[in-house]
Formats: C-alpha cells, structure tokens, sequence
C-alpha cells in the first residue's frame, strides 16, 4: 500500500486522541481568560465604585447639603459606612474598621462665642448643682459681665468658643435640642467614606487649609479655611480648638452599645481635631486625645466644640 493511502489510516488515531486534548486546552485556555477578564472587571468596577464615591464627596464639599429651619448652619451627613481608625497610627487609633451610622446632622462651623452667649444669658456660667459651665474668671474666656448681664468681648464673636467644661459644651447642645456628637460621628464629618487622613485629603497641614498656630488657643474666625473643610464641607475640623465629644476613651473596635456613649459615667473622654499649635499627627481625622474627668470639669482656652442632631425621618 502507498504511503499516501495508508496515512489517514495512521493518523487517524493520533486525530482522535488529539481532538479531545484540543477541546480541553481550549476550554481551560477560555476558563483561565474568563476569570482574568471577570477579574480584571471587578478591578474596574472598584476603581469606578472609588471614584464615584470620591467625586459625590467633592460634589458635596463644593454645595454642602445645608439644612432649613431649626438645622439651619448643619450640613446633613448621609448615611452609610466608612473607615475608622488606622492600622499606621498609634495604638489607640487600631485596628482601622468599618463602622455604619445612620444619617444626621452636624454644625458647619465651631460654636462661637456669639453663639454660646445667648445660652449664658439665659443660665449663667454655671449650673444647677454649681458645675462649671464657663470659666469665666479666665482670661481667655470673651464672654465678660457688663452691668447685669454679659456680652461678648469687641472684636471676638465669630471666634471659636473656648473656657467650657465638658459639662458646658454639652448643657448647651441640650438647650439646642441638639447633642455633643460621639467620635464616630465627628470622624465621619471629618474624614468622609474615602479614609483621607486629614479633612481636606492626604496632604500634611500648610497654611492653605488651616491656621497653624504660635501656641495652642491661637484661633481664628470660624469657616476663614474653606480649601480645609472636610469632604462633607464641615468647616475647621482640623486645628482651632479640641473638640469635646460625648464618648468615653475606649479601645477599638467602636461598639455603640458598649457603654462608650454614656453621658452619666465619670471617666476619661475623648477630644478631636487637634489644636491650631499641634504637630500633624494630632490634627489628623483619627487622633485621639484623652481628658480625664478633673480636667473635663473645668475651661479651657484650646477646647472648644459643635453640635449634631438626628435629621427628620424623611431625609
């Protein structure tokens, strides 16, 4: 038989054996592409999903969504998840994890002192039991007697409000019918969903975001930094004064419920945003500084605060 007519004969087999083998390598061949482009789009639909989120939070620091009525001077905060803490800071700022708020609302600016002197006016310097409210035998209190009422020192309304105790800040919130936010709540107004290390981003602090200061309770006017405001459009969040919140110096993981909320316990509170004189670490949206209760029982001219309150149910 000529060779001609005997090949198909002998590759016959080979073809048989070769065809399954082909079919197989193809298939693992679109296997292994399908899951390189599913992962490859997963990849894009994060990155879409990151930008998105960065360019709502621009959008929203460029037209903050202000308030009416009683929460006029608040910027609603959605809600929603975000990143607290971080695992390259200190220790009492880990582990960094997610944690989830409900929406609410949070004053734009520091309370000033105009803005805490009708509250003087209307209960003193300090309150029922005689706890200090505001110190105003210090010098750097500008709410000052005149005749038989008080004012504001010329020149010093729309400063940050400082002297107040713990119990000052937070007398005033009720009488607001408003509350001293928890640190959770200030960190989010701080630090958005995109984890940013500082209100305005990743930059280190410089004089175009914030007044950096010779001393601490060196301030300046309220709102005087808006390329420094936060991604929500919160205003001085880093620098000015220390801002007290209602939360108790707990370690982290942050847990509502823990008894980290309790506004009756008498131990160690947490402050945020540093003061206009901090290093950079302390000005970051994660730091934490300590008071203890000695301390938080009387004013300070580098302690200041603002306010929240829930928004109405169909916000």
């Amino acid at each position: 038989m000529k060779f001609m007519e005997m090949a198909p004969r002998l590759l016959n087999p080979a073809m048989r054996l070769f065809y399954p083998l082909s079919a197989i390598i193809a298939e693992i061949h679109i296997s292994r592409t399908t899951r390189m482009m599913k992962k490859t789009l997963s990849i894009w639909v994060l990155v879409f999903i990151i930008s998105a989120v960065a360019f709502a939070e621009m959008a929203w620091a460029a037209s903050p969504k202000m308030g009416k009525g009683r929460f006029a001077g608040m910027v609603l905060i959605p809600a929603g998840p975000f990143t607290m803490g971080r695992n390259d800071g200190p220790d009492e700022e880990k582990p960094a994890h997610r944690v989830f708020l409900p929406a609410f609302y949070i004053d734009q600016n520091l309370v000033t002192w105009a803005d805490y002197l009708p509250f003087i006016q209307a209960k003193g310097p300090a309150g029922p039991q005689g706890e200090m409210y505001l110190d105003t035998d210090d010098p750097d209190s500008k709410i000052i007697p005149k005749g038989d009422t008080w004012v504001v020192e010329k020149g010093f309304d729309k400063f940050p409000a400082s002297e107040m105790a713990w119990g000052g800040a937070l007398a005033y919130c009720r009488w607001k019918r408003k509350k001293l936010p928890t640190e959770a709540q200030w960190e989010k107004a701080a630090r958005g969903a995109d984890g940013r290390l500082y209100p305005w981003g990743n930059q280190k602090p410089s004089g175009e975001y914030l007044l950096l200061g010779d001393f601490r309770g060196q301030t300046a006017v309220v709102g005087s930094y808006p390329r420094g405001a936060s991604p929500y459009g919160v205003n001085d969040m880093a620098g000015q004064v220390w801002e007290w919140t209602a939360s108790l110096a707990m370690n982290y993981p942050y847990k509502p419920k823990d008894g980290r909320e309790s506004l009756s316990a008498v131990d160690a509170r947490v402050v945020r945003g540093g003061n206009s004189a901090s290093a950079p670490d302390g000005m970051t949206t994660t730091s934490r500084e300590v008071v203890m209760p000695g301390r938080q029982a009387t004013g300070h001219g580098y302690l200041g605060f603002r306010c929240v309150t829930e928004p109405p149910h169909s916000t």
